[in-house]
C-alpha cells in the first residue's frame, strides 16, 4: 500500500508552546488510524497540520505525495469537533452537506446531477436523508455530527480527518459513523481520527497511536491497549493534575518510564 500521509520529525510550535515534538508517523491508503491522548496532547494539532491548516516549525510532511497546501482543492476533508460550530447559522442539513461540493465548483457555477447525487449518497450513508430540509439548530448532537461527516463524504476526498466525532453522540450515531468509516477504508480511503474512547478501537481502527506531543506507542489496537501507554497518561494526569511532558521529573514522580524517547 502507498503512503497517504508521512510525517518525519514534525515539530509544531506557536506562542512559545511546543504542541508536537518530533512526531514521526505514516498512514497508508486503505487504513484507519486512531489517535488517542488526553486533552492538550496535540491530537487536534496533528490533524490540523496534516490538513495544511498549521505549518510545521520543522520536520517533513507529505500528504498524498505533496505539501498539503499544494494539493487540489477538496483532496482533504477535515471534520473539526462540533462544539466549534456556529449552530445558529441559517442553513438546512442539505445546505451544509452540499457545501462539501464547493471545492469542486468554479465560481458562480451551478449544481449538476453529479453534485446532487453525491450529496444524496452522503446523506443516505449516514441515515439522515429524511432530515435534509431540517435546520441544523433543530438537530440532536448525534444528528449534527452525522451532518458534518456527511459534508466531508460529499466532498469525495482522498483523505478523511475526523476530530473526536464520537464525543457526546448516541449509540446509533456512533454505529453509523463506524460503519461509514470502515466502508470507506475498505474502498481504499485513508482515515485519521482522534478519540478518547478505547472501548471499540478494535472495531474502528487498523492501527492506533498514543500521542502526548510525542508518539508514546504505536501498533495494532490490541497491542497499544495491552501496552498500557494510554492508561499511564490518564493515571498521571489524574494524580498530578498536568501532562507528563509539561515538566521535568520531580520528587513525587521522578521518572516517567512510559515515555518512549
Amino acid at each position: 500500500m502507498n503512503e497517504a500521509v508521512a510525517l518525519r520529525d514534525i515539530v509544531v510550535q506557536y506562542d512559545g508552546f511546543t504542541a508536537l515534538d518530533g512526531v514521526t508517523l505514516t498512514v497508508k491508503a486503505g487504513e484507519a488510524m486512531g489517535i488517542v491522548g488526553p486533552n492538550g496532547s496535540g491530537k487536534s494539532t496533528l490533524l490540523k497540520t496534516v490538513a495544511g491548516l498549521l505549518r510545521p516549525s520543522s520536520g517533513r510532511l507529505a500528504v498524498l505525495g505533496s505539501d498539503p497546501r499544494s494539493l487540489p482543492s477538496g483532496s482533504i476533508a477535515y471534520v473539526p469537533q462540533i462544539e466549534h460550530v456556529d449552530w445558529s447559522f441559517p442553513a438546512t442539513v442539505w445546505d451544509v452537506v452540499a457545501m462539501g461540493r464547493f471545492p469542486h465548483k468554479r465560481a458562480f457555477s451551478f449544481f449538476n446531477a453529479r453534485d446532487r447525487a453525491a450529496v444524496e449518497r452522503a446523506l443516505d450513508s449516514l441515515d439522515i436523508l429524511s432530515l435534509a430540509d431540517r435546520h441544523i439548530a433543530n438537530l440532536s448532537g448525534g444528528q449534527q455530527q452525522r451532518t458534518f461527516v456527511a459534508r466531508a463524504l460529499a466532498q469525495e476526498p482522498r483523505l478523511l480527518l475526523l476530530d473526536e466525532p464520537t464525543t457526546g453522540v448516541d449509540a446509533k450515531t456512533e454505529d453509523a459513523l463506524r460503519r461509514v468509516v470502515r466502508e470507506r477504508v475498505a474502498g481504499g480511503l485513508p482515515v485519521m481520527m482522534t478519540t478518547h474512547d478505547l472501548e471499540h478501537v478494535n472495531e474502528w481502527f487498523d492501527r492506533l497511536v498514543v500521542l502526548d506531543r510525542r508518539i508514546l506507542a504505536e501498533g495494532t489496537p490490541r497491542e497499544v491497549v495491552a501496552s498500557g501507554a494510554y492508561a499511564s497518561i490518564r493515571e498521571h494526569v489524574h494524580t498530578h493534575g498536568h501532562l507528563r511532558l509539561d515538566h521535568e521529573p520531580h520528587e513525587h514522580h521522578a521518572e516517567h518510564p512510559e515515555i518512549r524517547r
